[in-house]
């Protein structure tokens, strides 16, 4: 992603991951240890995000913890088919807490994202776009808005999208775990948005124009121009 990135918006990022690297409690599991590489690539993944917005955005992210892999989890989750459930062990490879709860990822998908473009799959993304749905209090896929009008205008577009997921049609780049709840929706979205921007911008026009007004970001013609050096 690096190189998609102009002078100016690398400067940027570099700050907020710095502030990342210094506010928030950095944790790792099962007798993982953490080092740079490991800390900076999530946080200037997480940083990305936020780029055209403000760090503080991640006010309640109270610590990141980093597995070496997928955790093992109980509870009840989405099953493999739309519209069931499992209780039993389920591979969790990242999880978003609410309030002042922690983000947790495991480390091997994030170094895959980081390193390979175009999946359309992001853990990294999609754990820090929870959060910023959880913002306002509530974890409904609808992050904070400003403006009544750019509300109702998220909510009609992402509405209609969601609901074609759930109804089995496929809407790609968008992956099919979308369809699981709105929330999901916003994280499997924003995952798009950013790693596969030139084919979501194609394919699903509306759904671009709204995440990008609150991303105030434009990653499609970021991607659309030559690749700088690193």
């Amino acid at each position: 992603m690096w190189r998609f990135l102009d002078d100016e918006e690398r400067e940027v990022i570099e700050g907020f991951t710095d502030w990342l690297l210094r506010h928030k409690h950095w944790e790792a599991a099962n007798g993982f240890e953490l080092v740079d590489e490991i800390t900076v690539t999530i946080a200037v993944q997480a940083a990305l995000l936020v780029l055209g917005r403000s760090v503080d955005d991640y006010r309640e992210v109270s610590a990141i913890i980093v597995y070496p892999a997928a955790m093992q989890s109980g509870g009840v989750y989405a099953g493999p088919v739309s519209g069931t459930v499992t209780d039993g062990p389920v591979p969790i490879i990242g999880e978003a807490h609410d309030r002042r709860g922690p983000v947790l990822l495991a480390w091997d998908e994030a170094e895959e994202a980081a390193r390979t473009l175009g999946s359309g799959h992001n853990v990294v993304f999609h754990e820090f776009a929870h959060k910023l749905d959880m913002w306002d209090g509530m974890i409904d896929g609808t992050p904070r808005l400003e403006r009544r009008e750019d509300r109702e205008r998220w909510v009609e577009v992402c509405t209609a999208a969601f609901d074609a997921l759930r109804s089995g049609i496929a809407r790609p780049p968008l992956q099919p775990y979308g369809a699981t709840d709105p929330a999901e929706f916003f994280a499997v979205a924003t995952e798009a948005f950013f790693d596969v921007p030139v084919a979501l911008e194609r394919n699903e026009p509306d759904l671009y124009m709204v995440l990008s007004g609150f991303y105030r970001q434009d990653p499609a013609e970021r991607f659309r121009k030559p690749m700088r050096s690193l």
